[in-house]
């Protein structure tokens, strides 16, 4: 094997960078093994490392056209290639790091990291050979299969891989082209009223920081509300439309590969129709926008504060569950979402009374709880007209009780005037 590849140094490692075809990392990359281990516990330590993340990859190579990765970084040993250095002179500048590699046959090679990739590679090979052509970057270093060398390349593997920093939710939001939840929630933060400008801070929690009173809401929770969209948006597609190719995917799986434009419109106008009326129905976010639009200074401070806590839909805590309830009263009822809206007005939102009082908000302490998001979902299917089934609503009394410490004996009395 002769391969044309770039040599250069960092720190005490010299190493190569060229590209393999898919079907040589098939023939050649093998398993990290005894490599980095003699102790067979150890080596099966590493081994069980190697979680079935590997089988989306190979779903990824065989249904993504743009598919791409980063480079491969792959230790070889016994059989050390030869560099075959060549001169290269272009105008006043001679270059000495190109060249070529030439492998012995006998040697062995593993990844420190991409072993992943790698067995990702080996599993779409099985289904589709025309991948053998495909090609990837990999980074050559050499190996020393004995203490020493198992040690240094020991730190390169947990090195790699340690500070490897996975992809944050903020990132997928900004700029994943195959998550349609990330793809519809960019498109509202532009074209949505309620969405755009300031009124969704960016930051890269779900929290809102206490000096931020300008903000409706986190565009990490605005995610999540689409993503509960989303999953309404699938289940009517099952039954209107059923693709089994499609409709057995989980959410994750759905979420990695990028819907054609139909579908995508088709969720868009879901979720449009959805927060429009969310918008257009219930007063107090309608007052919101308005006292935004118009600049009046600190327009969810009224809804967001630290005297009375304010609104319940201004606290990603208590949006989230809402809009959880709101979409399985639909799932339900069949009322559609202005419908549902509409009964909701009269519920209570304030989170200094009850019975938010103790579940979302510490009156004494003056600050917010946290962990009761699904008691607030509760709460909510239990304010709309005879839908909570008896398991929830014993679930919501226990659980409310416990909130509240009830000292009674007869629960029913917990929810006494709540409604």
């Amino acid at each position: 094997m002769k391969l044309p590849a770039l040599r250069a140094k960092i720190g005490n490692w010299v190493y190569y960078t060229t590209t393999l075809t898919f079907e040589e990392v098939n023939k050649y990359v093998e398993r990290v093994d005894d490599q980095l281990h003699k102790s067979e516990g150890l080596r099966d330590l590493i081994q069980r490392s190697l979680t079935k993340n590997f089988q989306s990859i190979r779903d990824y190579i065989l249904n993504q056209e743009e598919r791409f990765f980063n480079a491969l970084v792959l230790a070889v040993y016994d059989g050390i290639p030869d560099w075959i250095e060549v001169e290269l002179k272009l105008g006043d500048e001679d270059f000495f790091n190109m060249g070529f590699l030439e492998f012995p046959g006998n040697q062995k090679i593993f990844p420190l990291d991409g072993q992943h990739r790698v067995e990702g590679i080996k599993a779409a090979l099985e289904l589709n050979e025309n991948l053998k052509n495909e090609k990837i970057t990999v980074i050559f270093v050499g190996h020393k299969n004995d203490e020493k060398g198992m040690q240094k390349s020991r730190r390169l593997f947990t090195t790699l891989n340690r500070y490897a920093k996975p992809v944050t939710m903020d990132d997928i939001i900004a700029l994943d082209e195959d998550d349609s939840i990330a793809i519809i929630t960019r498109n509202l933060l532009e074209n949505f009223d309620l969405f755009m400008d300031d009124r969704v801070t960016k930051s890269k929690s779900k929290a809102i920081i206490d000096k931020d009173k300008n903000s409706f809401t986190s565009i990490i929770t605005l995610y999540q509300c689409n993503r509960e969209l989303l999953k309404i948006f699938r289940k009517h597609r099952k039954k209107e439309s059923p693709n089994s190719s499609r409709d057995k995917k989980n959410l994750d799986e759905y979420l990695k590969l990028r819907p054609d434009d139909e579908e995508i419109i088709m969720y868009e106008k879901l979720c449009l129709e959805f927060w429009h009326s969310f918008r257009d129905k219930i007063p107090f976010i309608n007052e919101f926008l308005q006292n935004s639009k118009r600049r009046i200074e600190q327009p969810a401070l009224k809804f967001r504060n630290s005297d009375n806590g304010g609104n319940l839909l201004f606290r990603p805590v208590g949006l989230l569950p809402f809009i959880q309830a709101v979409i399985e009263v639909h799932n339900r009822t069949e009322q559609s979402f202005e419908a549902i809206f509409d009964k909701y007005i009269s519920a209570e939102f304030n989170i200094n009374e009850i019975p938010w009082k103790n579940v979302l908000w510490n009156p004494n302490e003056k600050t917010m709880i946290m962990g009761n998001q699904g008691l607030v979902k509760l709460f909510f299917l239990y304010f709309f007209d005879n839908i909570i089934r008896n398991w929830e609503l014993e679930a919501l009394k226990k659980r409310y009780a416990d909130r509240i410490s009830f000292e009674g004996d007869n629960l029913d009395e917990v929810l006494i005037g709540i409604k």
